[in-house]
């Protein structure tokens, strides 16, 4: 199979994303899919990497790629403008998008269905040790990068420091993927800087092999009004170990990841995806440990959106118990 890759905008968010083309011959002719993922010092790629492994593996007649994109806000965009078939989003960017509030005032897009929840991200807010940075309120002043615009850490920074009364005229806030919130920080360019990702995660990995850091650890207080204000956060921790230098555990706030699918996706494509993913996750746990939080009962539990009936169907015959709520 030849392949081409083309970039084109897209006019719901104004994003550019690249698309991949698959052309064959009619013998060797196979259904192309996009998996709008995110940023490549995350997890979302990896993940969406894995599971595009299991689709061209395990699904006659499909091929998938892996996108590099914004995240979670411009995943969501991809999905209503059909230039993704599949996209990972954060539970609370997607039910956003879902009812059309928040970063989705006036755009609402109820043609947004659940597959699955895949794994719960961390709210990770990271500084130097040598910053003296040890408190949300020590951010006041401070250099902070909030996330990639368009992603859904962008949305949990915010969410975050407004229910603690902070806003973005306290903060030099600064706009960063993954990647380049690890390098700011390493060469001292900001201050500090917020990740909302599985953990452990590429980008803070690295940047702890080579800079002694603390993460930030919000009071019970500020966690408790980070959840009353957003309902689809809760209350997990950052294991000890996970970091050189995080010794201990840290309470931290927790958000479920969604992988979303269009309502007009075909049943049996959404069935056999699920399928596909459920009946192969040792594949996608050996690319990454997160998968290990991808259940059936965690997908009942977390979803923020109803699911397609195609993965309805596929639950129903494994006896899952399907809330009301999650049926279109």
């Amino acid at each position: 199979m030849i392949q081409s890759v083309s970039r084109r905008t897209f006019g719901l968010l104004g994003i550019a994303v690249a698309v991949t083309i698959g052309f064959s011959t009619p013998a060797l002719a196979q259904t192309q899919l996009s998996i709008a993922t995110g940023g490549t010092g995350g997890v979302y790629y990896p993940m969406g990497g894995g599971l595009a492994e299991i689709i061209n593996t395990h699904i006659d007649g499909y091929s998938a790629t892996a996108e590099v994109t914004g995240a979670s806000v411009e995943n969501m965009g991809l999905i209503a403008t059909g230039d993704a078939d599949l996209a990972i989003g954060l539970a609370d960017t997607v039910a956003q998008a879902y009812a059309g509030t928040g970063r989705f005032e006036g755009q609402q897009l109820p043609m947004i269905r659940g597959l699955a929840s895949l794994y719960a991200n961390i709210v990770h807010i990271v500084a130097l040790e040598s910053s003296g940075i040890t408190s949300l309120e020590d951010l006041k002043g401070k250099r902070v990068s909030i996330g990639a615009p368009g992603s859904g850490t962008e949305v949990n920074t915010n969410a975050i420091l407004a229910a603690n009364g902070i806003s973005y005229d306290d903060i030099d806030e600064q706009r960063l993927n993954f990647n380049e919130t690890a390098d700011a920080l390493s060469n001292g360019d900001i201050d500090a800087g917020f990740w909302s990702v599985g953990a452990p995660t590429s980008a803070i990995l690295n940047l702890a092999t080579t800079q002694d850091i603390v993460v930030i650890a919000l009071t019970e207080a500020e966690l408790k009004a980070a959840m009353d204000a957003d309902s689809t956060f809760a209350l997990t921790t950052l294991p000890g170990g996970s970091y050189n230098g995080v010794d201990e555990d840290i309470s931290v706030l927790g958000i479920p990841n969604v992988l979303t699918v269009s309502s007009k996706m075909s049943d049996d494509m959404a069935y056999a995806v699920t399928k596909a993913l459920f009946e192969n996750i040792a594949e996608l746990q050996a690319v990454h440990p997160a998968a290990r939080e991808t259940t059936v009962d965690f997908a009942m539990s977390a979803s923020p959106v109803p699911l397609h009936p195609g993965a309805i169907r596929y639950y129903e015959e494994v006896g899952a118990n399907i809330p009301e709520k999650l049926r279109p």
